[in-house]
């Protein structure tokens, strides 16, 4: 079974993290959102509330699974038997940040690809902090 992990603090999970997802889903038999909890990390939304959130936004897709996580992304990948990472790209700093964590978690495990997806033209200009600026001021 091909399982890949979709890892992110998806604070909100935004139309762009959708788009990436149901682009994916044809490559994969399961691919697991993994919702990251830093305690460090003040979000907007619990953990609880973002996993619901992902949850109700994919009701439509069996092959996807949501779960929250904390502690090292490789060892939540050993855990679900995930064999590639996922990440979603908007711009050349994203591409520069991903290509140097990709490169980390290589390391930890070289049997574990990413996957760099580059993000729809209509979707390039949506972030999480956007949407969270948004929310705070009902725009």
């Amino acid at each position: 079974m091909a399982i890949a992990l979709f890892p992110g603090s998806f604070d909100p999970f935004t139309k762009g993290h959708e788009a990436v997802l149901r682009r994916v889903l044809p490559l994969f038999d399961k691919v697991v959102v993994a919702v990251g909890v830093n305690s460090e990390k003040h979000c907007m939304f619990s953990p609880e509330e973002r996993v619901e959130r992902i949850r109700e936004a994919m009701k439509d897709c069996p092959t996807v699974e949501v779960t929250s996580y904390s502690g090292m992304t490789i060892d939540l990948c050993h855990s679900v038997g995930a064999r590639c990472i996922i990440r979603g790209i908007r711009t050349a700093a994203d591409f520069k940040y991903e290509q140097l964590i990709a490169s980390v978690n290589r390391k930890q495990d070289p049997t574990i690809e990413t996957l760099l997806v580059m993000a729809d033209a209509e979707h390039i200009n949506i972030s999480s902090t956007l949407e969270r600026e948004k929310l705070t001021h009902n725009t």
